[in-house]
């Protein structure tokens, strides 16, 4: 099951005179985490590096931002992978502290911040919502209703014409229970699109 985060968690690291700032954080995209990072640079202009992961789906990424290659954005999104974490952007602000600390003590110290500022982030599971468009006769619209409350589904919107419209939210797992549930309500006249 997949985890969001309520808000984000913090970390401080100093590996050999480094210091690693890390976060984790919530986002609703590549965008907005391409946003924060720009933040992030303006906040920090003394900082050397300015790492990041996203995990979102399709639009995952991770960026060394200078450091060697896989060195750090690549075991930052395997942190975030490995917790089942979905729409979350972690970064990690290094000031170089004059110590070269070779692939493996960056690989640790970008994961240790990162795993370190989970600890301080609460985690969610991710209620993935689906939308479902019902249109039925106006005589089962109450009894349509009813089996939207059980299902804990949002009445959206509704359209009224020659028959009632509705457009829901439900969260994907209830889904079919749902319409098997209006089908049956109304018996069979309901149209699902």
């Amino acid at each position: 099951m997949p985890f969001n985060l309520t808000g984000p968690g913090h970390s401080e690291l100093l590996v050999k005179r480094s210091r690693f700032l890390g976060c984790v954080e919530p986002v609703s995209g590549r965008d907005q985490a391409v946003a924060r990072v720009a933040g992030l640079r303006a906040e920090h202009p003394g900082a050397r590096h300015v790492c990041w992961a996203l995990m979102a789906g399709g639009h995952s990424a991770a960026h060394d931002d200078g450091e060697p290659s896989g060195t750090a954005g690549r075991p930052m999104l395997e942190v975030l992978r490995h917790q089942e974490l979905e729409g979350v952007l972690a970064t990690v602000v290094r000031y170089f502290g004059g110590v070269k600390l070779g692939a493996g003590g960056l690989v640790r110290a970008y994961t240790d911040a990162v795993a370190q500022a989970l600890r301080g982030a609460d985690r969610v599971p991710l209620i993935r919502m689906r939308m479902v468009r019902i249109t039925v006769p106006y005589s089962v619209e109450g009894a349509v209703r009813r089996e939207l409350e059980a299902h804990a589904a949002t009445l959206e919107a509704v359209q009224h014409g020659t028959e009632a419209g509705m457009t829901v939210q439900v969260a994907e797992d209830r889904a079919a229970a749902l319409i098997a549930r209006v089908n049956d309500a109304s018996l069979g006249r309901a149209v699902f699109g």
